[in-house]
C-alpha cells in the first residue's frame, strides 16, 4: 500500500481517538499526556506502570478509559496479606458432589488496576506479572486464556517506602511504559475543585468496543517506519549501553546497565501508536522522542556515583536524545 493511501486509511480509521479523548476529558481535568500514554499502551498491547503521589486521578483515569469502552474493569488493592489466589483465582471443594471447582479471580477482565503494586509480597507480584507476560493463567491443572484486550495498569506511590516490596528490575522491565505524573496547574486544580464540590462531573458514555481496539491494533502494525527511523531507535538504545561510542564520555560510569531489547521493540511500537493517535500513517522522529522517556525511564539503571551526584535516568535520557543524530 502506498504511503498516501495508508495515511488516508489511518486518518479515517483513527477518528475514534478524538471521541475517546473528549469522553475521558469530561472526568479527567488536565493530565492530557497521561491519558494519551494510556491509549498508546492499549493500542500497543503493553502494560503501564504509573508513579505519582496520591490523589492525582491515577485510578480515575483507568476507570474512565474502561467506562468509555464496553469493557470489564477490576481494581485490586495490593496489601501485604494478599495471596496469589486473590488475583488469579483458586480451586474450591464442593461438598455436595465431592469435587473441586474453579473460581476465577479478578485478573479475568480487560482492564486491571493494580493499586500500589509495591505493597504486596513478591509471590503476589509475580502471579500478576506472569499473567501479563503469558496472557494466560493456570489454576490447578487447567490453563485459561485471558480476555483480549488485556491491560494492566499498576500504580506506585513514590513517597512511602515503609512496608513496601519494590518491584525487581527484571519485573519492572515487563511494563511497556513507566509514566510519572505531576501536580496539575492552578487553573486545572480550580476546575477539579469546582467539578467535585458542585458535583458537576459527568457520566462517561461507551464510545468504543474491545473489537474496535483489536482492529486499531492491526492498523497500528501497518504504520510505516522508515529505515532511518529504525536506525534512530537502535542508536538511542545502544547509546544507553555504549555511551562512549556516541561521544557521551561523561555518562561512562553513570550507567550500570542500559536498556534491554524490549526497549527497542517498545520504542518502535510506541512510536507507531503515537503516530496513530496523531492520525498519521507514518512515524516521524518526534513520535520516538515523545515516547522515549516513558519507555526508557525504568530500563536504565544508574550507578551509586550517579545517585551521589543526583543524576537520574531521566537526565541520562535527555543527554542521549540531545546527542544522537535525528534523521
Amino acid at each position: 500500500m502506498e504511503i498516501t493511501q495508508l495515511n488516508e486509511k489511518i486518518k479515517k480509521e483513527s477518528e475514534f481517538v478524538d471521541i475517546l479523548f473528549s469522553e475521558i476529558g469530561k472526568v479527567i481535568v488536565g493530565q492530557k499526556e497521561m491519558v494519551e500514554k494510556l491509549v498508546i499502551g492499549l493500542l500497543s498491547n503493553g502494560h503501564i506502570l504509573l508513579e505519582g503521589v496520591p490523589g492525582l486521578a491515577k485510578t480515575l483515569a483507568i476507570k474512565s478509559l474502561a467506562s468509555s469502552m464496553d469493557a470489564k474493569f477490576q481494581r485490586i488493592q495490593f496489601t501485604p496479606d494478599l495471596l496469589p489466589a486473590d488475583i488469579i483465582g483458586t480451586m474450591i471443594y464442593n461438598q455436595k458432589d465431592g469435587k473441586f471447582s474453579i473460581k476465577k479471580g479478578p485478573v479475568f477482565s480487560n482492564f486491571i488496576l493494580a493499586d500500589e503494586i509495591n505493597r504486596a509480597p513478591a509471590k503476589v507480584q509475580s502471579a500478576l506479572l506472569e499473567a501479563m507476560q503469558e496472557r494466560q493463567v493456570t489454576i490447578g491443572e487447567e490453563t485459561f486464556k485471558l480476555d483480549d484486550p488485556f491491560l494492566v495498569l499498576a500504580t506506585q506511590n513514590p513517597i512511602e517506602q515503609e512496608g513496601t516490596y519494590p518491584l525487581p528490575e527484571a519485573q519492572v522491565d515487563r511494563f511497556m511504559l513507566k509514566i510519572k505524573i505531576t501536580y496539575p496547574s492552578k487553573a486545572e486544580e480550580l476546575k477539579i475543585m469546582k467539578q467535585n464540590v458542585e458535583g458537576s462531573a459527568r457520566e462517561i458514555k461507551k464510545v468504543i468496543s474491545p473489537a474496535d481496539i483489536l482492529k486499531a491494533r492491526k492498523l497500528v502494525n501497518e504504520i510505516y517506519v522508515d529505515e532511518k527511523i529504525e536506525k534512530y531507535i537502535i542508536d538511542i538504545v545502544f547509546a544507553t549501553r555504549e555511551p562512549k561510542a556516541y561521544g557521551l564520555n561523561n555518562l561512562e560510569g553513570l550507567i550500570s546497565y542500559g536498556a534491554s531489547p524490549r526497549a527497542t521493540i517498545n520504542l518502535a511500537l510506541g512510536a507507531k501508536a503515537n503516530a496513530f493517535i496523531k492520525r498519521r500513517g507514518y512515524v516521524i522522529p518526534e513520535d520516538v522522542r515523545s515516547i522515549c522517556p516513558d519507555v526508557l525511564r525504568h530500563r536504565i539503571a544508574v550507578t551509586y556515583e550517579a545517585e551521589a551526584e543526583e543524576i537520574t535516568s531521566e537526565n541520562i535520557i535527555e543527554q542521549i536524545l540531545n546527542r544522537v543524530e535525528v534523521p
